[in-house]
């Protein structure tokens, strides 16, 4: 699994999305293949991506860049590189950030999808937001995620 934040204004020092997820795959006996902070730039997260679709890394999780502000663009990036997309992912993510937060779950584009063999989960990059998913939406589903993507 690699794990991939994009912020313009985290540093791997102040990534709590990081240090959250790579202990939580590690408690769950998976093994994180790689870490990575790249800013809000098409390219790096383009490139990023393309990078990791070669590694051994059978999902990637990205979180940042997902709203709708002039900067985010991790959806547009990922969504157009997506071969298959998990819809439920998103719309399920959106449900759930609803009951937390209310209306504003609207402007979140969390997105899944497979890409060269690979599975993609991109989430929004609050704290809150990254564990909401990961616990009820990415660790639950994780092994049959690894096992579809390889079958």
């Amino acid at each position: 699994m690699a794990l991939v934040t994009v912020s313009d204004s985290r540093t791997v020092a102040s990534d709590e999305n990081a240090r959250f997820l790579k202990k939580a795959i590690e408690d769950k006996g998976h093994r994180v293949s790689g870490y990575f902070l790249v800013k809000d730039e098409p390219k790096q997260i383009s490139g990023i991506c393309e990078k990791l679709c070669r590694s051994k890394a059978q999902i990637i999780l990205i979180n940042g860049g997902t709203g709708i502000s002039q900067r985010d663009s991790t959806f547009d990036v990922v969504s157009k590189k997506l071969e298959k997309t998990l819809t439920g992912f998103g719309e399920i993510f959106r449900m759930l950030s609803y009951k937390e937060i209310g209306s504003a779950a609207m402007m979140s584009r969390a997105v899944a999808g497979t890409y060269k063999n690979k599975v993609l989960i991109v989430t929004p990059g609050s704290p809150h937001a990254v564990r909401l998913a990961w616990a009820k939406l990415i660790q639950p589903q994780l092994q049959h995620l690894a096992w579809e993507i390889t079958r």
